[in-house]
């Protein structure tokens, strides 16, 4: 029994964890067993996820498995799109500048701020009365 080569990578943004598995083939992406416009729901984040392959040409060169779970679909996007820029880069270190370029490689660390006793939201205050 022949075993597949692939690269694994992980992605993150906001609470969202992406598996990615990168193995070459002719094109198949899967998302959760799923396509990835089927997935996602919206084009824009159909193209968010998938930027890294259209960035470094390789949209048909490879198939791709990727496991994503936790936050909204948004941050799932974003979470996709890290850990096939960290495959990619495994797969081929040439592509890193242009992916370093395009902002991929960085881990967004920007998470919701949690809501603190006596406010409203995480800064809200509620309304200030003199008298």
């Amino acid at each position: 029994m022949a075993e597949q080569q692939y690269t694994g990578a992980v992605g993150r943004r906001k609470t969202a964890i992406a598996r990615v598995r990168l193995a070459p083939g002719g094109g198949r992406i899967l998302i959760n067993e799923k396509a990835p416009l089927n997935y996602l729901g919206r084009r824009t984040l159909e193209t968010a996820a998938l930027n890294p392959l259209r960035l470094t040409d390789n949209l048909r060169r490879f198939d791709i498995s990727v496991k994503v779970d936790g936050g909204g679909v948004s941050g799932q996007a974003g979470a996709v799109a890290h850990g096939i820029a960290r495959a990619l880069i495994d797969f081929d270190e040439s592509l890193r500048p242009v992916l370093k370029r395009a902002g991929l490689l960085t881990r967004d660390a920007r998470m919701k701020e949690r809501k603190k006793y006596g406010l409203k939201r995480a800064r809200k205050a509620p309304q200030y009365t003199k008298r």
